[in-house]
């Protein structure tokens, strides 16, 4: 049989090294990419610790850049033949509130998380439907909960949640399957890429610091390393949604992100979310 081929993004560290290396083991010819290759090292590790190094191919895709993703789509079918699936991994994170930080931030963030994910999959497409493949996008539970101080953040994965479920109807239609991979907290470098610095952030809170102490407290328990899901546990209904038959819409990667979400899916008035927000910031 001819081994099949996956894109995935944002590879370097988290989620994504460990779906390309796990996609790897399960036999698909995986091409991981990453904005900048020179930080591909521990990807290139873990491969060959896995013993898949030789099913692992390194290039650089820049998801903000639309010519970036094009070029990068073509070579992947003109070097392999096919393109079988596409998993939208990259993101960015960002801590903050709108009165206090510019549009600047919410366009940077809308431009990762929610207009890169737009853009490779619309490249992909065409290529997806002639191989009967699929999409997967990994998103957050913040793309169904709005939680404090992630204004932007979650803005832009509701969006991609939006957008992806809008598509899947249209896609299947040409059998191209869309999904859509809900992580809830993970121990990953995802977290220290946000670059926090809480003090200053506090300093310069003014009438929030109240509020964003309380939600740091939160966070930091939730991202704890013995409470969050590790990389390889949240990437792990990514390769099963890569190779099963037929996929859900939907994927939570934990019980909790399963209950999480599902609170909200049930909150006709929006009440009960509110009042588990609200209590993060006590």
């Amino acid at each position: 049989m001819t081994t099949k081929t996956v894109l995935i993004t944002g590879t370097s560290s988290g989620i994504g090294l460990a779906a390309a290396v796990a996609a790897a083991r399960a036999g698909w010819h995986t091409v991981a990419t990453m904005r900048d290759t020179s930080r591909a090292d521990a990807l290139l590790k873990a491969a060959a610790e896995a013993g898949v190094a030789d099913l692992v191919q390194v290039k650089r895709l820049d998801v903000t850049d639309s010519e970036s993703a094009a070029a990068c789509v073509a070579e992947v079918v003109a070097e392999h033949g096919r393109l079988d699936a596409v998993v939208n991994n990259a993101g960015a994170g960002f801590v903050g509130t709108i009165e206090q930080h510019g549009m600047e931030q919410v366009r940077s963030v809308m431009e990762v998380n929610f207009f890169g994910v737009v853009e490779l999959t619309r490249v992909a497409l065409p290529h997806l439907r002639a191989s009967g493949g699929r999409v997967i996008t990994v998103t957050s539970v913040g793309g169904v909960v709005g939680q404090p101080f992630n204004e932007a953040y979650c803005a832009a994965k509701f969006a991609v949640e939006g957008f992806m479920e809008s598509l899947a109807p249209v896609a299947a239609s040409t059998g191209v399957q869309v999904a859509v991979v809900e992580p809830g907290a993970v121990a990953s470098e995802f977290v220290n890429n946000v670059r926090l610095d809480v003090p200053a952030m506090l300093a310069e809170a003014g009438p929030y610091a109240r509020a964003l102490q309380g939600y740091v407290n939160h966070a930091m328990e939730a991202f704890d390393a013995d409470t969050a899901q590790t990389s390889e546990q949240a990437a792990a209904p990514v390769i099963e949604a890569l190779t099963a038959e037929t996929m859900p819409f939907r994927i939570q990667t934990s019980e909790w992100a399963r209950d999480f979400v599902a609170a909200k899916l049930t909150d006709l008035d929006g009440s009960a979310v509110q009042a588990m927000t609200t209590a993060w910031l006590r």
